[in-house]
């Protein structure tokens, strides 16, 4: 076997077995390649099914010297054991050798949020008296309303709009579908926008379906849904450092300040693992520790 062929295979395994995005499959292989960059200069001739534990933590304890994040060296060692189980699962190999990989541990932060008075600041500082104005005040409104990724904002489509019902049918990670309830206010400036703004547009070939556009009819990035944020912050006097996501954590923590179900807030977020919506748990529990400091008369 070659190092090169089984990455490919990998990939196409990852993409077509398990549905991953193109995202995910780079940051896979990209994890194995320097796996195998490693151990051919290391262990010259070393094929993929001679690879035996030793050598997988003698990458991992050189990888740990350098000065790489956790977080990245847990994910590469999540991917090379991804890796060594499609081998096996593949009859490619007879034993696991990254079975007994241990990833280092993660110290988990807690995410940064906005208050409800600071989201409500920030939503009144849009001036509603030009197109991108209507455009950024539903797309906020939506982030904040459904907690959805930037990535999940600028797929949206029309024919996935239901406002008669109030959900989005939402295209999550690894494309996983999940509806997802819309507030009244936020399905007001969507309509305003549709309705008034997106309907003057020329839409550019293939957008037709796609809610979020830009000037020239297109499909809105990642980076410029960013930047609007940034700049809004800023025309706010908000001096946290928020990005889209800073939206998804604000709905999950306020939700959950509120008295929501775990559950319900894990399926809202379209998170696989319920310990990854836990994360919201330890905000509340700050929270109440807040109230109580201040407002208590023993503290």
């Amino acid at each position: 076997m070659s190092w090169e062929k089984e990455i490919k295979a990998f990939a196409y395994h990852l993409k077509i077995e398990r549905s991953l995005s193109q995202n995910s499959i780079l940051a896979y292989t990209q994890d194995i390649e320097k796996l195998s960059n490693y151990l051919k200069r290391a262990f010259p001739e070393l094929a993929p099914e001679a690879v035996e534990f030793g050598h997988l933590r003698k990458f991992i304890t050189d990888l740990s010297s350098l000065e790489i994040s956790e977080f990245t060296q847990a994910r590469i060692v999540s991917g090379i054991r991804a890796f060594f189980k499609y081998l096996l699962y593949e009859d490619k190999i007879f034993q696991n050798p990254a079975q007994l990989l241990e990833a280092p541990k993660l110290t988990r932060k807690l995410p940064d949020t906005l208050s409800f008075p600071e989201i409500e600041k920030l939503l009144e500082t849009i001036s509603l008296g030009s197109p991108e104005g209507h455009r950024n005040r539903a797309m906020l409104e939506i982030l904040y309303s459904s907690g959805l990724r930037v990535s999940e904002l600028i797929n949206l489509k029309i024919s996935h709009v239901f406002m008669e019902i109030g959900f989005l049918r939402v295209l999550g990670k690894g494309n996983k579908e999940r509806l997802v309830p819309i507030g009244s206010d936020a399905l007001k400036y969507l309509r305003l926008y549709l309705e008034h703004v997106r309907n003057q547009q020329v839409i550019a070939p293939g957008h037709e379906d796609i809610v979020f556009l830009n000037r020239r009819g297109k499909k809105l990035s990642r980076v410029m849904v960013f930047i609007i944020i940034k700049n809004l912050a800023t025309e706010a006097g908000i001096t946290k450092n928020i990005s889209p996501h800073t939206f998804r954590h604000s709905f999950a923590t306020h939700l959950i300040e509120g008295g929501a179900d775990l559950r319900a807030v894990q399926e809202m977020l379209g998170h696989e693992s319920i310990t990854t919506t836990e994360i919201y748990t330890h905000l509340d529990r700050d929270y109440l520790r807040q109230v109580l400091t201040e407002y208590h008369p023993r503290k």
